[in-house]
């Protein structure tokens, strides 16, 4: 196990040459992966999985959407695609990549088929840390860990296609067996993990939950939304005001920023924009600083959670979500977004 030093602060981090594909194969020759759920992250692991030459299987019910979509995508029915109690009764290791109120709703289904040795493997900490109100109990003679991708499955499919990799992180929450840690390192790296940091489940939800509310989407589209308002307002057009919005941010800047760092963006922009962004920096992280200590604080106390599996249990909350979606999708920025998106040279 490497360690990467981050100003004095230490990382334990696995990567590719420490534990190589080779290696991942050996620790699981004789076990049976089974990945409950085809949606968010269901389709890019168990297909990266059985690309790198693991025995992977393929849970889901049968002639729903996501069965369709798992045949569409060369999983065969009675071979490798399975209803998911059978699915879980062939697995030695079950990946449980449901939504996190699927998990909830299948967990009686699941619990009974992790006998003694088997493993439980999440890409979320949800289920577990929050277990008083999700009532996720493993039993205590199975492993219990995770890999969580900093992405979506779309995208660690596509960067594995490329011969890349997505960072994930690992936990530990159950070594039953002895064989834990071998058993998640050798998943991560059959996932297509870039490399491996250390975490707990604990820690993976509390950042999840903030970043997916934060800066990743939640507080990144209220920004969006408010600078291309101010612009709207004092007369500029929606294409000009959607460009120098999100356009140039997503296509230009931020392409920078992931290539080699923000002082790197910074140095390849003329200097009236340096001297602008280091001037207002700091009072953007001023006025939302306390915002974020109120997010983190609230999901840490399992409100945001409580929140979440509220909404979920109820009977028309896939029918309300899809109106709030709707309703950002009709929004002038995102449908200015749809027409400039149209006109980048080779759409």
């Amino acid at each position: 196990m490497a360690k990467l030093n981050f100003g004095g602060v230490e990382e334990n981090v696995i990567t590719r040459e420490e534990f190589p594909m080779q290696k991942a194969l050996d620790v699981l020759k004789n076990e049976t992966i089974a990945v409950i759920g085809y949606g968010v992250q269901g389709p890019g692991q168990s297909l990266n999985l059985k690309d790198n030459g693991f025995r992977v299987i393929v849970g889901q019910r049968k002639n729903s959407k996501t069965w369709k979509k798992a045949e569409s995508d060369g999983w065969v029915e009675g071979e490798t695609l399975f209803e998911i109690e059978e699915a879980c009764e062939r697995a030695t290791i079950i990946q449980y990549l449901l939504s996190d109120a699927g998990q909830i709703a299948l967990w009686p289904s699941i619990k009974k088929n992790l006998s003694p040795g088997k493993a439980l493997y999440f890409s979320h900490g949800f289920g577990i840390t929050f277990r008083e109100h999700t009532q996720i109990i493993p039993p205590k003679d199975v492993d219990v860990f995770l890999i969580a991708p900093k992405g979506s499955g779309t995208s660690l499919r596509r960067l594995f296609l490329q011969g890349r990799g997505l960072n994930s992180s690992f936990a530990i929450e159950q070594d039953a067996t002895g064989r834990a840690k071998e058993r998640v390192l050798a998943l991560g790296i059959g996932v297509g993990s870039g490399y491996l940091f250390e975490t707990t489940f604990k820690k993976e939800v509390f950042s999840d939950l903030t970043g997916e509310r934060g800066t990743l989407m939640g507080a990144i589209a209220g920004i969006f939304e408010a600078q291309y308002n101010v612009l709207r307002k004092n007369g500029h057009t929606p294409s000009e005001a959607f460009n120098e919005t999100v356009e140039e941010l997503t296509q230009s800047l931020m392409p920078l920023v992931a290539e080699n760092g923000m002082d790197w963006m910074y140095a390849n922009t003329s200097t009236t924009a340096q001297r602008g962004a280091l001037d207002w920096k700091g009072r953007f992280r001023k006025a939302v600083e306390p915002v974020f200590e109120e997010l983190y604080n609230s999901v840490a106390s399992g409100k945001e959670a409580q929140i979440v599996i509220e909404a979920n249990s109820k009977p028309d909350y896939r029918e309300k979500l899809d109106k709030e979606l709707e309703e950002l999708r009709n929004m002038e920025i995102w449908q200015a977004g749809k027409t400039v998106r149209k006109l980048r040279p080779g759409n």
